[in-house]
């Protein structure tokens, strides 16, 4: 495995399950299996909606915000549980619990799939920390919106888009947002600050077309938001493994 490009995706609850009636297992299965064959492939699955519903049915039981985190962890582990299913052999047929056990799975060849690990943190900020540890080449937020604006373009029509930006200006857009049980913001503060020391370049890019993800990595047109101090683009990656 030594030489190939090493990719993390934080893969949103809200794009994989926007429902669970409307999942999307079957149409990012195959994408996500293609692109494995050409990277190695560490993926961290997010709650979406299905947790923030279970976390508000916690809190309407008097429940503190840090078993509400319990909850939402647990949920985003099922999450990546019917992940594993829908990849089949093409990943490792269990979930990984921790960034260390993601680095152990890493070394088998396949696709590596976790959840949410610590409460009080997001998935984003997992996927930031497991780049880390496997020294990712790159980080990949899938999110539901195009890439990262000046404001929430949702409640801001004139908020604008940036192509690229790098990880100090992203700390200055991200703020001190809030932390509750199921919070839902592009990239979470913790997440940006492990990008700035790790230094391994984000793109965050709309993840309610898989077939986007593939045209992100490989085409070298530009798509989304690249966030990365150094001023060469790790954009295009190689398309073929190393043997």
């Amino acid at each position: 495995m030594i030489g190939m490009t090493r990719v993390v995706l934080s893969l949103g609850g809200s794009i994989l399950f926007p429902s669970l009636e409307t999942h999307t297992l079957r149409t990012y299965a195959p994408v996500l299996t293609r692109l494995a064959g050409s990277v190695d492939l560490f993926i961290v699955v997010g709650g979406g909606g299905e947790a923030r519903r279970y976390i508000q049915a916690a809190r309407s039981t008097g429940a503190d915000e840090a078993f509400c985190d319990e909850i939402g962890i647990q949920v985003t582990r099922l999450n990546a549980l019917l992940l594993v299913g829908a990849l089949g052999d093409a990943a490792i047929p269990r979930v990984a619990l921790s960034p260390g056990e993601a680095v152990e799975y890493g070394n088998r060849g396949k696709i590596v799939i976790m959840g949410g690990v610590t409460p009080a943190q997001t998935t984003d900020a997992v996927a930031a920390v497991l780049a880390e540890r496997v020294r990712a080449d790159l980080l990949v937020n899938l999110t539901s919106v195009d890439g990262i604006y000046s404001a929430d373009p949702k409640k801001d029509p004139s908020a604008r888009r940036y192509s690229r930006i790098t990880p100090k200006e992203l700390l200055d857009i991200v703020g001190c947002g809030g932390i509750e049980a199921g919070s839902n913001t592009v990239v979470d503060m913790v997440a940006a600050k492990v990008v700035q020391r790790s230094r391994i370049p984000l793109l965050v890019i709309d993840g309610r077309d898989p077939g986007l993800l593939e045209d992100a990595l490989f085409s070298g047109r530009e798509t989304g938001t690249i966030v990365t101090a150094d001023k060469k683009s790790p954009l295009p990656l190689k398309k073929a493994r190393t043997p």
